[in-house]
C-alpha cells in the first residue's frame, strides 16, 4: 500500500447545479472538480491532486493527439434513500483499467492510489450526485501521454485525469427496448488488436457504422466478428445476452471484446441464482441466408423483453421483429428474393399443407415449407422467447392485369 497524499483545492466559483434531475442527459454537465496526478520514468505517479475542474493545457506535439495513447474507464457513484454515497465494483474498473494500460504500454497505476483518487473526488463534489430515478454521478477517469514528440514510441510522460458528469441514462430510450442495427461492411475489432482495451481507437472505429445506423432510425450498432462477419460480439457501448433453451449465452472474451464489468456482474449473479449460463465463441450465429427464392433461418435464436424490438442488417432488413403481445414475426424489408419496398413478415405457417403465409400489410404470399421449427415461450404479457429454424420457398400473390 502506498503512502498518497492528496492535496485538495477547493473551487472559489462553485457552479449552478441543474434545476431538473429528470433531463441531465448523458455526459454534458460537469462538477466543479476534478482529480490529477502526474508521471514521469523518473519518478512514478506524483502529486495527486483535487484541483477546480479546469481545460488542459498541452502541447500541440503532446503524442496522445498524434498516436492515441489514451485509456479511458466508466463507473457511476450513487446516493441512497439514507444518504449514502456507493461505487459500484470500482475494483473491477481498476482492474481492466491496468489491463488497458498494458495492453497500450501506458504505466500501471497503483491500485490503492487509483481508489482512492476515486473517493476522494467523489466525496469532494458529494453535493453533485443526482438522487432522481435512473440517474448517477458518471465517473470517467484516464490517461494521456503528454510528452512532445512527434516519434513512435511509448510516451515518458502522462496525465491521469478524474472528471465527473451528473447523468441520466445513456440512451434516448432509457430501459425500453433499443431498435439495433446488425454491422457486417464495417469492423471494430479482431482478436490481436486492441478490442479487450478501453481505448478512443475502438470507438472511433465504430462511428462511421453509428452515424450509419442513427440516420436510418437506429440506436446502436450490434458488432459481428471482424473475420467470418457472422458471429455476434457485442452491441455498441455494451456486451450482449441472450437467452436460448433456457441457458444464459453471451460472446466469449476472445481478445477482441471489451470485458464488461456488468457483463461480469450478471454472469456471476446467474451462477449465484442457479441459472445455466455459457459463454460461447459463436454464440449467435446470424445466419439469414437469400439463395435465389430460398430463404433459411438457421440457429436463429433472440430473446425481446419489452413490447418493441427489431434486428436489422446494414441494408434495413428486419431480421427478426417483436411487435406486441404475444406477436412474434420474422422478416425482412426489401429481399426475400424479390423486392416489395414494404415489410414483409412470416405471418403464419399452415401445416396442414406443409405452406407458410407471409404477409405485406393485409396482403398475403404463400411457399412451400421445408422445414421449420418455429417456439414462442411467453415468459409475460411483453416478452418470451424464440426459436426459428425454417427454410421457405415463397411466391408472390400474381399482380393484377
Amino acid at each position: 500500500m502506498g503512502n498518497y497524499s492528496i492535496t485538495i483545492e477547493k473551487t472559489t466559483c462553485p457552479k449552478a447545479k441543474p434545476a431538473d434531475e429528470n433531463k441531465l442527459g448523458f455526459g454534458k454537465i460537469f462538477t466543479d472538480h476534478m482529480f490529477e496526478v502526474d508521471y514521469c520514468t523518473d519518478k512514478g505517479w506524483y502529486n495527486p491532486r483535487v484541483v477546480p475542474f479546469h481545460n488542459l493545457e498541452l502541447s500541440p506535439a503532446s503524442m496522445v493527439f498524434h498516436y492515441g495513447q489514451e485509456m479511458f474507464e466508466g463507473l457511476k457513484a450513487y446516493k441512497t434513500a439514507d444518504g449514502r454515497v456507493l461505487l459500484f465494483r470500482p475494483d473491477c474498473n481498476i482492474e481492466r483499467a491496468n489491463n488497458s494500460n498494458r495492453r497500450l504500454m501506458i504505466p500501471q497505476i497503483p491500485e490503492d492510489l487509483f481508489l482512492e483518487a476515486l473517493k476522494t473526488i467523489v466525496k469532494v463534489d458529494e453535493d453533485w450526485i443526482p438522487t432522481a430515478e435512473g440517474t448517477s454521478l458518471y465517473i470517467r477517469p484516464f490517461v494521456i501521454a503528454t510528452d512532445p514528440f512527434l516519434g513512435v514510441r511509448p510516451g515518458d510522460t502522462y496525465k491521469f485525469i478524474i472528471i465527473l458528469s451528473p447523468s441520466g441514462a445513456y440512451y434516448p430510450e432509457g430501459l425500453n427496448p433499443v431498435k439495433i442495427w446488425i454491422e457486417d461492411e464495417y469492423v471494430r475489432a479482431v482478436k490481436g488488436g486492441i478490442g479487450e482495451a478501453k481505448t478512443g481507437g475502438n470507438y472511433v472505429a465504430s462511428l462511421a457504422a453509428q452515424v450509419k445506423a442513427h440516420e436510418a432510425g437506429y440506436s446502436q450498432v450490434l458488432w459481428l466478428d471482424g473475420v467470418e462477419r457472422k458471429y455476434i460480439e457485442e452491441v455498441g457501448a455494451m456486451n450482449i445476452f441472450f437467452k436460448i433453451n433456457g441457458t444464459v449465452v453471451t460472446p466469449m472474451l476472445n481478445g477482441s471484446i471489451l470485458p464488461g464489468v456488468t457483463r461480469r456482474s450478471c454472469i456471476e449473479l446467474c451462477k449465484d441464482f442457479g441459472l445455466p449460463v455459457a459463454q460461447k465463441p459463436d454464440s449467435q450465429e446470424i445466419c439469414f441466408i437469400k439463395n435465389e427464392n430460398y430463404v433459411e433461418f438457421i440457429k436463429n435464436h433472440f430473446n425481446f423483453i419489452g413490447k418493441k424490438g427489431n434486428f436489422v442488417d446494414k441494408s434495413g432488413n428486419i431480421l427478426g421483429k417483436h411487435d406486441g403481445i404475444l406477436n412474434y414475426t420474422i422478416g425482412q424489408r426489401k429481399g426475400l428474393g424479390v423486392t416489395f419496398g414494404k415489410p414483409m413478415y412470416v405471418i403464419g405457417i399452415n401445416a396442414s399443407d406443409n405452406t407458410v403465409i407471409l404477409g405485406e400489410e393485409g396482403e398475403q404470399y404463400s411457399g412451400e415449407l421445408i422445414a421449420t421449427n418455429v417456439n414462442f415461450i411467453p415468459f409475460d404479457g411483453i416478452s418470451g422467447e424464440v426459436e426459428v429454424t425454417a427454410k421457405i420457398r415463397y411466391q408472390a400473390k400474381p399482380e393484377k392485369a
